[in-house]
């Protein structure tokens, strides 16, 4: 699957996945446009892989419209898509109602919004790729993060949506689904990180090395940590039982204080 000379687009590229993401993809020859709401992290990373930086919102309609004209504007014609810029917001019931609008924005609609600007050009001429950065609350949940945990699986969801819709047309589709990574996020989770990291924290590159990987076969979960799989089908297969088990994480969490 070569990348060399394709024009790509990663948004919160600045920092974490995105930038390891953006690396490693120019280190194939990409030609890869860097966004970030960090301006400066925005054109540092863009200084390092030979790209062009293109900083601002990449959820708001009005900022992903800029987005997208800029980067065409820069590339001719955008081939990839990796929709990265993510946000954790509140915890528990106690999250606002903006920490969830929040959440809906930027790790929903932001990808709504990328699709309905790049899919037409996508379909006219019979190829395009678009990968999300989801999480494994995604497919499974996340304790004490609601608003996350429904937003990444309306991510997910999104992402099933528009890869059994355009699969026919050339548009292939990806969700990336890492368990716990060591971005500023991570850092931030305080006590849940060792949850976060039961089966181990990866770098940045290392998720995305995976992804690199699965660009060659297109399979559209690309899931760094392997076990996440395993957790999946035994969601599936056993719902009950699977919430019993994630109920008893909570109540160990709740008696060490990491959950309220």
């Amino acid at each position: 699957m070569p990348v060399r000379d394709r024009g790509v687009v990663v948004t919160g590229a600045g920092h974490g996945i995105g930038r390891a993401l953006a690396v490693r993809l120019a280190a194939e020859g990409a030609r890869v446009v860097v966004n970030d709401l960090d301006a400066d992290a925005a054109v540092q990373v863009a200084e390092e892989v030979g790209g062009h930086a293109a900083p601002g919102d990449a959820a708001g309609e009005r900022g992903v419209a800029a987005l997208v004209e800029t980067a065409r504007e820069h590339l001719g014609s955008i081939d990839m898509w990796f929709g990265n810029a993510g946000i954790e917001r509140g915890r528990g019931l106690g999250a606002s109602e903006e920490e969830w609008a929040a959440s809906h924005e930027v790790n929903v609609m932001a990808h709504v919004r990328a699709v309905r600007l790049l899919m037409p050009a996508w379909v006219a001429r019979g190829s395009g790729r678009f990968v999300v950065t989801a999480s494994a609350a995604g497919l499974l949940t996340s304790l004490g993060n609601p608003a996350y945990a429904v937003s990444k699986h309306a991510c997910v969801a999104f992402a099933e949506w528009l890869s059994a819709t355009y699969r026919h047309r050339g548009v292939v589709v990806q969700a990336i689904c890492p368990q716990g990574v060591r971005t500023r996020m991570f850092e931030r989770a305080g006590p849940l990180q060792g949850l976060l990291a039961h089966d181990g924290a990866l770098a940045p590159e290392d998720v995305a090395e995976a992804t690199w990987q699965a660009l060659h076969d297109d399979r559209f979960l690309v899931l760094p940590h392997p076990r996440a799989a395993e957790y999946y089908v035994h969601r599936a297969t056993d719902t009950d039982r699977w919430l019993t088990g994630m109920n008893r994480l909570q109540r160990g969490l709740e008696e060490q204080g990491a959950l309220g």
